[in-house]
């Protein structure tokens, strides 16, 4: 039986880890978690939000997610979205999903983000 997810992985390219714990953490609010040395040594870094946890795996041959997505679900949606917009992020607001605010951005690398707040 599944019990929840664990975390989300999102691939990156080699030497993006900077720009990633820029995003990750003062962008997004998350903090940076320690990966296990054997990990590390890999590349790539994790972070965490509460329960949610997302970890970006370095790949050589890296292409970034443009349909594939974590959905992160937050408070206050609306002032969320302006924060990403003043940190330069793009926004993009999409209104078909029933009983839902939500919208997407992109990571620095390009992987695509959602963000969602349910209503009712």
């Amino acid at each position: 039986m599944l019990a929840g997810v664990d975390h989300v992985q999102l691939a990156a390219p080699p030497g993006s880890e900077e720009r990633l714990r820029a995003y990750y953490t003062e962008v997004l609010g998350m903090t940076e978690i320690p990966k296990p040395p054997v990990l590390a040594a890999r590349g790539g870094c994790w972070f965490a939000a509460g329960p949610v946890q997302l970890h970006l795996g370095v790949e050589e041959d890296f292409r970034p997610a443009r349909k594939a997505h974590p959905g992160l679900r937050v408070e206050g949606i609306e002032a969320y979205a302006h924060r990403l917009e003043a940190c330069g992020a793009l926004v993009v607001w999409d209104d078909d999903l029933p009983g839902h605010r939500r919208f997407y951005s992109q990571d620095p690398v390009g992987n695509r983000i959602e963000f969602l707040e349910k209503h009712g």
